[in-house]
């Protein structure tokens, strides 16, 4: 056991975890002033549940076997015939390393919970996020970390920008276009600009152990991805600043927040593969393509993602998935076998990261709109158009955060 890499697992464990309720912060603040209670809880609950599942048969149908290339088995379910305490290539226990992949599962569902709030259910929300774990997330984490399909063709992915980005970006998608557009949006400000910026700060903070703590080791890779992470969000956060006063001739604090996130997700999957140089460009793309869809794109699609979880998440993900075929160099990972298009490695990276990214966008695509299809046979999603009108906070929770 190397008692270095165990530590730094163990923070960058509790980072990623801090980042559901900075979530839960950002996500309040930026909603309805009547669906604040509603967006907390929305988030929050995941943090019980998807324990309970990554237990249960999570980490099982992720790591355990082969399925076609696809999913798991069922072989460690429970965690039996797990040796908790084994050792993985970075000299970390399997029962840590499976800790840090638990926080993943926490708050990949999280993400795409932006995009419906104050419309959709609880118990909808709640249904989904089991089904969606169990057909979409956890297949997913197989097909890319587990030895399946798109980690034997190549595909790079160093912290989740298909497996968590890109896949929670298209379900946020999918979502909102079948949960249908909100009814009224009058009172569309955000209720408290303050927990914006408090929650983006603590995404930021836990972003570290987000990227960084993907090396598994304290080694050069996880100094380059903690570099890079920082480089690429501030770049993302005054490209956005930039493209504001170019467009409307003033900054906004919301703005200067989305661009913030839109670079830490741009740079999720190539943060160990990149220069400092590849960082600055991946930043200042995911800020360009963000924006340009949110302000121009989103509209003329009348698509209601109340939060911009497709829009942040899935395009900047998209970007930054593909980006890494163009970026990622050896001279920075030797897990690099094939360098970046810009990097002198020729088409093939770049293709495979193409093939990664369209395959995460058409499988989740599917399978949440079964998923959708499914639950409406046997619950319903939406809440009263009355419900909608008063707010969840009252008529679902029977509470409301009174200091506004």
């Amino acid at each position: 056991m190397n008692a270095a890499n165990v530590l730094f697992v163990m923070v960058a464990s509790i980072l990623v975890f801090f980042m559901t309720p900075g979530l839960a912060l950002f996500y309040g603040g930026l909603s309805e002033k009547k669906n604040v209670v509603n967006t907390f809880m929305s988030v929050y609950f995941i943090c019980g549940v998807a324990v309970i599942m990554w237990i249960i048969v999570g980490y099982s149908l992720s790591f355990s076997g082969n399925v076609w290339g696809l999913f798991g088995n069922l072989h460690w379910a429970m965690f039996h015939h797990v040796n908790i305490f084994a050792l993985t290539a970075t000299k970390i226990p399997t029962g840590l390393y499976s800790m840090f992949q638990m926080m993943f599962a926490i708050i990949t569902p999280a993400l795409f919970i932006g995009a419906v709030v104050g419309r959709a259910r609880p118990w909808f929300i709640v249904a989904f996020v089991i089904f969606w774990s169990l057909l979409v997330y956890y297949p997913l984490v197989h097909m890319v970390w587990g030895g399946g399909i798109l980690g034997k063709l190549g595909t790079l992915d160093f912290a989740g920008g298909t497996v968590v980005h890109i896949n929670a970006g298209v379900t946020a998608l999918v979502l909102s276009w079948m949960v249908g557009p909100r009814l009224q949006r009058h009172d569309d400000q955000p209720a408290n600009l303050g927990l914006v910026l408090i929650g983006t700060s603590i995404l930021w903070l836990g972003w570290y152990g987000f990227n960084a703590g993907s090396a598994l080791a304290i080694d050069n890779v996880a100094v380059q991805a903690m570099l890079t992470t920082t480089v690429a969000t501030a770049v993302a956060m005054v490209a956005w600043q930039l493209l504001e006063v170019s467009f409307t001739g003033k900054v906004s604090l919301v703005g200067t927040c989305t661009g913030t996130v839109c670079g830490l997700v741009a740079i999720t999957p190539a943060a160990g593969y990149v220069t400092i140089s590849g960082a600055v460009m991946i930043g200042l793309g995911a800020s360009i393509c963000s924006y340009l869809f949110v302000t121009y794109a989103k509209p003329r699609l009348h698509l209601d993602d109340t939060l911009d979880a497709f829009g942040c998440h899935g395009v900047s993900g998209i970007w930054g998935s593909i980006a890494t075929g163009l970026f990622a160099t050896s001279q920075v990972n030797s897990q690099v076998t094939d360098n970046g298009l810009l990097y002198g490695g020729g088409m093939h990276q770049f293709l495979v990261q193409i093939v990664a990214t369209l395959a995460t966008m058409v499988f989740t695509g599917v399978m949440c709109w079964l998923i959708i299809k499914g639950l409406r046979l046997v619950m319903p999603v939406r809440v009263s158009a009355r419900e909608e009108a008063v707010g969840l906070d009252i008529t679902q929770h029977g509470e409301r955060i009174m200091a506004r």
